[in-house]
């Protein structure tokens, strides 16, 4: 797999590099002025993407993730949910770096082929960082009424993880 790819990847780059010259595309220009625009919207962004990270660190170092875990771990479990996937669960719609860091924590702590680690796996596959899309997404946009797009959101991403844990149960 990694011969294919160290072969796929430079024939991807030569393929559009030889269409922007049958094109007569000025690929450097393009090239540079794309990467003037990453540079402001980073810089335009980076406000909400501060607040975000902020917030998320705030609740797990107040102790309010841990509190709400031991509060809905018995309705999670109820749904199928083990407890050890709480914290992930409630976590991951706001950072996904910090969701990362918890399956880092339980692949240490549950080992990586254990039925949590699997759970955790799918759960990281098949979810979003609902409330980092929907900030990067506000900042670019006039839309400022998400009325049903974040709840609609949760409940799919809760959906997929019930789902998620049922799956790696069966199989």
């Amino acid at each position: 797999m990694n011969n294919l790819n160290a072969i796929l990847l430079p024939i991807i780059f030569l393929s559009v590099f030889v269409y922007c010259i049958i094109k007569k595309v000025n690929t450097y220009d393009n090239f540079v002025k794309g990467a003037k625009g990453a540079i402001s919207l980073v810089v335009e962004i980076f406000p909400y993407i501060a607040s975000i990270l902020i917030a998320v660190a705030l609740l797990r170092l107040s102790g309010i993730t841990a509190f709400l875990t031991k509060m809905f771990s018995p309705f999670f479990n109820l749904l199928g949910i083990p407890t050890e996937l709480c914290e992930l669960v409630m976590l991951r719609p706001f950072t996904g770096s910090g969701g990362y860091g918890i399956l880092e924590n339980i692949f240490k702590t549950y080992g990586a082929d254990s039925y949590i680690s699997r759970c955790a796996c799918v759960i990281m596959g098949c979810s979003e960082t609902i409330f980092y899309v929907a900030t990067i997404y506000i900042s670019k946009t006039k839309v400022k009424r998400l009325l049903y797009a974040i709840p609609v959101a949760l409940f799919c991403s809760f959906v997929g993880t019930i789902v998620a844990c049922l799956v790696c149960k069966v199989f």
